[in-house]
C-alpha cells in the first residue's frame, strides 16, 4: 500500500464552546505502525475516535485510503479501547462480536485462530466475567482483528496490564502488521513503549500536532525541542 492511509486537512473537533482537536495537515502512514503520545487531555483519544468515525470534525475533511485505493468502508477500522466492553457469554462468543453483527455465521472457526494466537483459546468456553484484566483486554484485541481490519486503533491497550500481558499483546501486534502491512495507529503514555512498537511517532499538545516522524528522529537529536521537553520530563502542561 502506497500514500496515507488517513488524511486530516484544516481539522478541528469542538465540544461546547472549546476546541479539543486542531489539525492543519496531517497524514499517517500506510501499513506501519505510528504511535501518539502526549500528556493526558492532549487529545489523542479524540484522535483515535475521529479515525475511528466515532466523532466528526466540526469543520475540515478526515480521508482514508485501503490498500485497493477505496475509502475505507465500516469494520475495515477498528478500535480497542483502553476499557472495552465485553458482553455476558463466553470468550468464544465474544470474540465472534463483530463477526456476528456484520451477518457472518460459523464464527468458531474464525475466532479460534485468533484466541490461540493470544493465549486464550483453552478458555474458548468460558464465562468473560472470570477473566483477568490481562486476559479480558486479549479477548477484545481478538474481537478486532478477527474482523482482519486495514486500520487498527489502539487506544492505551497495554495500560495497567502486567508484562507479560504487555509483551503478549505487543509481540501479536507487531507480528500481524508485519506480516499483513496493517495500519496501526497505537495511544500510549509509555515513551519507551512508543518508540518499541513503532515506525513513526506522533506528538499532541493541547489539541495540536507538534512533531511527527520517524521514530530515529523522535527519540533522537534532531527531534523538535517541545519533543525532547517533553520525553524528557521537561515540558510542564
Amino acid at each position: 500500500m502506497s500514500g496515507p492511509c488517513f488524511s486530516l486537512r484544516e481539522v478541528t473537533v469542538t465540544r461546547g464552546a472549546g476546541t479539543v482537536l486542531a489539525v492543519p495537515d496531517l497524514r499517517i502512514r500506510a501499513g506501519a505502525t505510528t504511535t501518539v503520545v502526549g500528556p493526558s487531555g492532549a487529545g489523542k483519544s479524540t484522535l483515535l475516535r475521529l479515525l475511528a468515525g466515532l466523532e466528526p470534525p466540526a469543520r475540515g475533511t478526515v480521508t482514508s485510503c485501503g490498500p485497493d485505493g477505496e475509502p475505507l468502508r465500516p469494520g475495515q477500522v477498528v478500535m480497542v479501547f483502553q476499557r472495552p466492553a465485553l458482553f455476558r457469554g463466553t470468550v468464544a462468543e465474544n470474540a465472534g462480536v463483530g463477526l456476528r453483527l456484520r451477518g457472518e455465521r460459523n464464527l468458531l472457526p474464525q475466532v479460534l485462530p485468533w484466541l490461540e494466537r493470544l493465549g486464550l483459546a483453552g478458555k474458548a468456553d468460558r464465562p468473560v466475567s472470570t477473566l483477568s484484566g490481562g486476559e479480558f483486554q486479549r479477548v477484545a484485541l481478538a474481537r478486532a482483528l478477527a474482523l482482519q481490519p486495514h486500520a487498527l486503533l489502539l487506544d492505551e491497550p497495554t495500560a495497567n496490564l502486567d508484562p507479560d500481558n504487555v509483551a503478549r499483546i505487543e509481540r501479536v501486534v507487531a507480528e500481524l502488521q508485519a506480516e499483513t502491512k496493517l495500519t496501526v495507529i497505537w495511544v500510549t503514555h509509555n515513551p519507551i513503549q512508543a518508540r518499541r512498537v513503532a515506525h513513526s511517532a506522533l506528538l499532541l499538545l493541547d489539541g495540536t500536532p507538534v512533531e511527527h516522524s520517524d521514530v530515529e528522529t523522535f527519540f533522537g537529536v534532531d527531534a523538535q525541542p517541545s519533543t525532547r521537553d517533553f520525553l524528557g520530563g521537561r515540558l510542564v502542561w
